[in-house]
């Protein structure tokens, strides 16, 4: 048994834990750290990052379990005149923003997974900062002037989340980063844009890791190591998702935001620094 690489399965495991619920990339930071300890070639420690995405995935299901099991009890009175109401409004997003993300993702996974390196780096996080430090500005102003916020979400806000999120399939791309800065923009609250993004990382986060499985099986480590790692994954990202949401309700999130945002231009930063050879 080699003990040094069951110890890198857990502690990759505990970096994507981490990273997912933050306006960074989860994928490209556990990506970059298995290149750099294993000297795996990028598509390898790629596609073992998706793998962990499932850990985190068990994490935000079991965080939302209640609020998971009430979707589903609504479930057999929806409707499709009615399909964005108050009652079935989430069942609707995470169906249509699925089905969305999974068209873009498998488009984005099977057409650039050669050339992903080019199409997501640093300048890709930076963005997402920027954004959501934009963001963060246009909620203080929400909150100062009154200019109120979205209860529920409707159609456009299905299918912008879902795209963007299957874009995040790109090493460098922040999943939980893009479709909370969408949802932000498009008029919800701090806690409503992280409840929906992460209650929108189940199915998304499934359906990555099983992807590469299906395609090319669990690369870089032994199963066991493989399991360990998922498993780390799901209990940080569970503890670390409680935290933030806990963060939110008592930090005004404009403020969050920035304090992310500055943090992922600072990291795109540095990234783009590295590609170029200056650090």
């Amino acid at each position: 048994m080699d003990i040094e690489a069951l110890v890198l399965a857990v502690l990759l495991g505990v970096v994507q834990g981490v990273l997912e619920w933050l306006p960074v990339s989860s994928e490209g930071g556990v990506a970059l750290a298995l290149s750099l300890v294993t000297g795996e070639s990028g598509g390898v420690s790629t596609r073992f990052a998706l793998v962990l995405h499932a850990g985190t995935a068990v994490a935000a299901l079991a965080y939302y379990r209640g609020e998971l099991l009430d979707i589903a009890r609504d479930a057999p009175d929806w409707r499709p005149r009615a399909a964005f109401d108050a009652t079935n409004a989430d069942l609707s997003f995470l169906g249509v923003a699925t089905l969305t993300s999974g068209v873009v993702g498998i488009g984005v996974y099977l057409l650039f997974r050669e050339v992903v390196s080019e199409l997501a780096g640093g300048g890709f996080v930076a963005a997402v900062g920027a954004l959501l430090v934009v963001t963060g500005l246009v909620q203080r102003v929400a909150e100062t002037y009154g200019l109120g916020e979205r209860e529920w979400p409707d159609p456009l806000d299905a299918v912008l989340v879902g795209a963007m999120q299957g874009l995040a399939l790109l090493p460098g791309v922040s999943r939980s980063g893009t479709t909370v800065s969408v949802l932000l923009l498009r008029g919800h609250d701090g806690e409503g844009a992280l409840r929906l993004s992460f209650l929108l990382s189940i199915p998304a986060s499934l359906g990555a890791g099983l992807l590469v499985v299906l395609g090319d099986g669990v690369p870089a480590v032994s199963p066991l190591a493989a399991v360990l790692a998922v498993v780390a994954s799901a209990v940080v990202g569970y503890l670390t998702v409680g935290a933030l949401v806990a963060l939110v309700r008592r930090v005004a999130f404009w403020g969050v935001c920035v304090g992310f945002g500055a943090l992922a231009v600072a990291s795109g930063g540095a990234l783009m620094l590295v590609d170029a050879g200056l650090l």
